[in-house]
């Protein structure tokens, strides 16, 4: 039986080798990509097109068409391709957009004119003159597809500068392509069209609709400060809108000329029938670390994916009772005796039928994500894991730094125990924001002031003290503004373990000493960094990572202060002095729209379980829940007494 797909989801390929058959209302190009598991297309073989039909595995049409039937061999898919990509382009001289000609139809098959697996109708396009259609990628050792539906208005050129070639390598690829296809009668007028097809690839190009998350996405957790995107991560927003997850996928910076280490094999093989066994580090990378996190993420999409999946399908079949509903009650024969009635019982049954159909799907999908976790969170090293995974037991301060930073859990409606770490990529590149006030959420209102507040003290503190634990010892620092001392019951376990670089700052003039001096090793080390000599800073600048906690602002802060702060916002993260805040935002009112550029410039995170984060791709409100040390555990005290122990043994 064919499974009808709708935008973003996916379905398994039991067979290597498979059948793309294309169905479109007018001649169109039918031409196949190849992309790393991130979904880059990097190298001179990445499009199979008329002019180059093969690559490895794949073999593209040879010429305009309305059908087109074209064989890939997965099997022969080089190891480093793990995403085929389906796409189909308006070539010069016909239709220029894919919403003036009928929907096209995508479908993988079974070789030989065999059944047909899974199909997709490319619905809801408008301006786009190339879509990338459907996409055959590697997950755990096998192969799904998935419906993507992603169109550029801008051409082909924009759809492979997009997935990451250059600009001018993207123009001339697409091009060479649109040139092959052109018959030899065509004009140099026509031919002259291609670069309007391609687009101008000085200017940013954007996709024209956006399908369920690739693993580029836009602004949903910045770049390095943010989980997934450059993470999961926030960006918040200053005008009272949610802050959104970026489905940006960050590229850690080669430290060596080796390819990455390929993800590992299974160690079994599945039950005939079955999904492949989960495993931990089912990604590429050059760590495990890293291997780590790049699985970490390839679950948020997936969970994102598989959930637009459903949600579509139920609103599809809502609307379609509703039309059939509509199409009944207008008939006049259908108002007397019972076949209206008929009609309406008919109506609902047929959507009863879609929703468990996709309710089937989603759970299928749900309990392969559910053990992939069930794997991945007992491997995770400390700088990812939950606070009571047994890896702390056994954690010592460490040599190098981490490459990313657990700030809690994301998880959605339909499933909430599936909990996806959000990770956030080190060192920040951005600033975090701990909301203490009542107005964020119901889980805020429904607690008390006092509890609130210490509950979101008690987050900065354990963030402060996984990113101490996590860190060489002498590479990373905390400073704390407590200007009123009321977060001295929080800040116990820091203050015990004699892990910060100075007691915390107290009053008005402990205020001002301490933002000084940040302020100056800022100052410093970027006009070092300007005159090209790092190395010659004086001998008192700490050249460590800092982080700076802010509890309670603004008391303490004279305007002076403020714009202290707002420069370590805005200029100490690139320098090495990241800030964490916990403030609620009303209390700052009096200064009105002037901190409008600090608060959009941190990540917001939430002490309660918040909805906050918004998801613009497929629409989803994550929920973020912190995590936090369990209940009368120690573990936090013994991982900051390692520190302590750590700093110690490494002074002179």
């Amino acid at each position: 039986m064919t499974a009808e797909l709708v935008r973003g989801q996916n379905h398994p390929v039991s067979q290597s080798r498979v059948e793309i058959r294309v169905s479109a209302g007018t001649p169109v190009l039918a031409l196949a990509s190849l992309a790393d598991e991130q979904g880059r297309l990097s190298g001179s073989e990445v499009l199979a097109h008329p002019g180059a039909r093969s690559l490895p595995g794949v073999q593209a049409p040879a010429e305009l068409a309305d059908r087109h039937t074209f064989a890939v061999d997965l099997d022969a898919v080089a190891a480093d391709v793990h995403r085929v990509g389906v796409l189909l382009v308006l070539p010069p001289g016909g239709p220029v957009r894919f919403g003036a000609v009928p929907a096209s139809h995508v479908a993988v098959a079974a070789p030989d004119g065999g059944t047909e697996i899974a199909g997709y109708t490319l619905t809801g396009l408008d301006a786009e003159s190339a879509v990338i259609a459907l996409e055959l990628y590697r997950r755990q050792g096998s192969w799904k597809v998935r419906a993507v539906g992603q169109g550029y208005a801008d051409g082909l050129g924009a759809l492979l500068a997009d997935g990451g070639l250059p600009a001018p390598a993207a123009g001339e690829l697409a091009a060479a392509a649109l040139r092959t296809a052109a018959p030899e009668k065509e004009t140099d007028a026509t031919l002259a069209s291609v670069p309007t097809l391609v687009g101008d690839l000085r200017a940013p190009q954007t996709p024209a609709q956006a399908p369920a998350p690739t693993p580029e996405p836009p602004d949903p957790i910045p770049v390095s400060g943010s989980p997934y995107a450059a993470a999961p991560g926030p960006a918040p927003a200053g005008d009272g809108s949610p802050p959104t997850i970026s489905y940006s996928h960050p590229r850690r910076r080669r430290t060596s000329s080796e390819p990455p280490e390929p993800a590992p094999r299974p160690a079994g093989a599945a039950e005939p029938g079955q999904p492949p066994r989960p495993v931990a580090g089912d990604a590429s990378g050059w760590s495990m670390d890293e291997r780590l996190y790049n699985q970490v993420w390839g679950m948020f999409e997936d969970l994102a994916r598989t959930v637009a999946a459903y949600r579509s399908a139920v609103e599809f079949a809502d609307s379609r009772m509703d039309r059939e509903l509509d199409e009944a009650l207008s008939d006049p024969r259908h108002r007397l005796g019972g076949s209206g009635n008929a009609a309406r019982d008919t109506a609902r049954a047929r959507r009863e039928e879609l929703v468990a159909q996709a309710q089937a799907v989603l759970d299928r999908d749900l309990v392969q994500l559910i053990a992939e976790s069930e794997v991945v969170e007992p491997a995770l090293p400390a700088s990812y894991a939950r606070w009571d995974n047994p890896v702390w037991q056994g954690h010592r301060t460490p040599e190098e730094g981490p490459l990313a930073l657990r700030l809690g859990d994301l998880h959605l409606p339909e499933r909430p125990d599936l909990r996806i770490p959000m990770l956030v990529r080190l060192p920040l590149e951005r600033g975090l924001w701990i909301d203490n006030g009542r107005t964020g959420s119901e889980a805020a209102m429904a607690m008390d002031t006092d509890r609130l507040r210490r509950a979101a003290m008690d987050m900065a503190v354990a963030h402060a003290a996984r990113l101490l634990a996590v860190h060489p010892a002498d590479r990373f620092c905390v400073h704390v503004i407590d200007a009123a001392g009321a977060g001295a019951a929080s800040l116990a376990p820091l203050v015990r373990a004699g892990v910060l670089a100075a007691p915390p700052a107290a009053g008005a003039a402990g205020v001002t000493r301490t933002l000084a001096a940040l302020t100056r090793r800022v100052d410093l080390v970027q006009m070092a960094l300007r005159a090209g000599a790092p190395e010659d800073l004086p001998p008192d600048v700490d050249t460590a990572e800092q982080l700076l906690i802010v509890h309670d602002f603004p008391h303490g802060f004279d305007d002076r202060a403020v714009t202290q702060l707002r420069y370590l916002a805005d200029e100490g993260a690139a320098v090495g002095v990241h800030l964490l805040m916990v403030a609620d935002r009303d209390e700052a009112s009096a200064y009105g729209p002037l901190l409008d550029p600090l608060w959009r410039s941190l990540m917001r995170l939430s002490p309660v379980p918040d909805n906050h984060l918004a998801d613009p791709w497929v629409q989803h409100a994550w929920t973020f829940e912190p995590n936090l040390p369990p209940q009368g555990s120690r573990v936090l005290d013994q991982a900051l007494d390692r520190v302590a122990e750590a700093r110690r043994t490494t002074r002179p």
